[in-house]
């Protein structure tokens, strides 16, 4: 067996370098690169690995290891996961940073690599700098705290511990329902250790994303629910855009007369001019999906997990909906006491058309007109939200309405916490897949302006406009001076309302006297 000497982080890297996904016959490289703040707890393992590998993956230099972990996300999130940024940091506060960004990351099922530096393995020159000691388990510190938010966590405290660490790392990170954050924590003793490696495992692999279809058991009775339905919903969730399935969506709406509302992950999947198109859904949704939603006999749900914001608490359907699970995660299937249709959601979609095709389905005129209206008057509603005035000052509405206007149709809008999301959600006006972008599981402050920088990084057909009020701007902004350094334009619209105007509002909404 041909072997090669390498330290563990050279190791690793040329590891990463040679990953890919492959879906559809298309074939992407998989990492492209580490974001990464440089401290005594990688610098001369990773850092030296980085500066000497000879790899192509590229390194950014940011600010703030919690902001690089959302830019790495953002990266995932706007490549429909078909690509990822890894995160690097020392031991300490740099390793404890990248928590935060962690937990949105998997909590919105959005893969990211975290190379966090831990503790010297030997343990001999204990305690070291920024080590936390845990008297009760000599074993636990800081990076423990990475485990209830990792979809894979792991300790490398051999050199050739890597080889099993790796390909489970990647196992996961490709993996459509179970993935999210993965921590490898790298001792900083390890991480500059020799092995001799087998050439094999740098060879190119590629991880194939195999389509799960639909069942036939399944299939035959959601058909025969779907026989008897005559007010269908569609709730369109962030699986629509991971499957890459928003032209098969749109076309199963249409043949059908089916409604499609979005989930704040899901919107941009219709454009908002479609007939079928009938915006957000729930607390932050729309007059015309809420109507509908209120009012359906039977609702298809497709890649969302929904959360309360979407389900309005789980009061915003009739009590005697059915309500259908297209999700690969079997355990997103199960909610709302739902039946659950365990597939991917494009060929999901293409099982399901065929079988309503052979029986003729097709949603009455009366459901189409009702649709029809609805829709209409919602528009008129956005028109006069977005054209409002006020002497004393800028409304919000007519912000966006102005920046809808402006920005082209390729253009992504970005944003995360506070108001914007709910008027986001009902009010921009989208006509292409992938140009709304919302952390809006986590609700992430400060995600807005790191977010920006790495879904830039992804997306090169048109600009992207962080949009984001002061309270989450000061949150967390370091990240512009890494898109300065980095050559990477973004743009951010920064809403000055003296900070915190949203929970405010909830505050006196509820008895507070302000």
């Amino acid at each position: 067996m041909e072997k090669i000497r390498l330290t563990m982080a050279q190791a690793l890297l040329r590891f990463l370098d040679q990953q890919f996904i492959e879906l559809d016959g298309t074939e992407h490289k998989f990492v492209h690169g580490v974001m990464g703040i440089f401290g005594h707890g990688n610098v001369t393992g990773l850092g030296e690995a980085l500066e000497y590998g000879g790899t192509g993956l590229r390194y950014i230099q940011g600010n703030n290891e919690q902001g690089l972990v959302h830019a790495a996300t953002a990266f995932a999130k706007q490549k429909n996961r078909l690509g990822i940024y890894a995160c690097t940091s020392s031991i300490g506060p740099g390793a404890t940073n990248m928590i935060t960004g962690a937990a949105a990351a998997t909590l919105n099922r959005i893969p990211v690599l975290l190379l966090p530096g831990d503790i010297f393995a030997s343990r001999q020159p204990d305690p070291v700098l920024q080590q936390i000691e845990t008297p009760w388990d000599y074993g636990v510190n800081a990076n423990h705290a990475f485990k209830p938010v990792s979809r894979y966590w792991d300790c490398l405290e051999r050199p050739e511990q890597l080889m099993t660490a790796g390909l489970n790392a990647m196992r996961v990170l490709t993996d459509p329902a179970d993935t999210g954050a993965v921590t490898l924590c790298l001792p900083q003793d390890t991480q500059a250790e020799a092995y001799d490696y087998p050439t094999s495992f740098f060879e190119k692999r590629i991880w194939h994303l195999d389509r799960r279809p639909l069942h036939l058991r399944p299939l035959r009775n959601t058909v025969d629910l779907f026989r008897n339905a005559q007010r269908p919903l569609i709730i369109a969730g962030g699986g629509v855009h991971y499957s890459l399935a928003t032209e098969t969506l749109r076309k199963f709406a249409n043949n059908f007369r089916i409604p499609v509302c979005e989930t704040q992950a899901g919107k941009s999947a219709m454009s908002w001019n479609d007939e079928m198109s009938v915006g957000g859904v729930g607390v932050t949704g729309t007059s015309a999906a809420n109507l509908l939603a209120k009012d359906a006999d039977l609702i298809l749900v497709v890649g969302s997990r929904l959360q309360d914001f979407t389900t309005s608490s789980k009061q915003g359907f009739a009590v005697n909906a059915k309500i259908l699970h297209l999700n690969v995660s079997a355990f997103d299937g199960n909610k709302m006491d739902g039946i659950a249709l365990q597939a991917d959601a494009k060929s999901g979609l293409e099982a399901l058309s065929s079988g309503l095709k052979k029986i003729g389905y097709k949603t009455s005129d009366a459901y189409a007109n009702k649709i029809s209206q609805l829709k209409s008057e919602w528009n008129t509603e956005v028109d006069r939200l977005y054209a409002l005035k006020n002497d004393s000052g800028n409304v919000q509405t007519q912000i966006l309405g102005t920046l809808n206007e402006f920005v082209a149709p390729e253009d992504v809008i970005l944003c995360a916490a506070g108001s914007l999301p709910g008027d986001l959600h009902r009010l921009w006006r989208c006509e292409l897949p992938k140009t709304y972008h919302l952390e809006y599981g986590y609700s992430c402050m400060g995600y807005e302006v790191a977010g920006a920088l790495g879904a830039k990084l992804a997306w090169n057909e048109g600009e992207v406009y962080a949009i984001v009020g002061d309270g989450s701007y000061l949150m967390l902004h370091s990240e512009i001076l890494t898109s300065l350094k980095e050559h990477i334009k973004i743009n951010i619209v920064l809403l000055d309302n003296s900070g915190f105007q949203c929970i405010k509002n909830l505050q006196m909404a509820h008895g507070s006297v302000g």
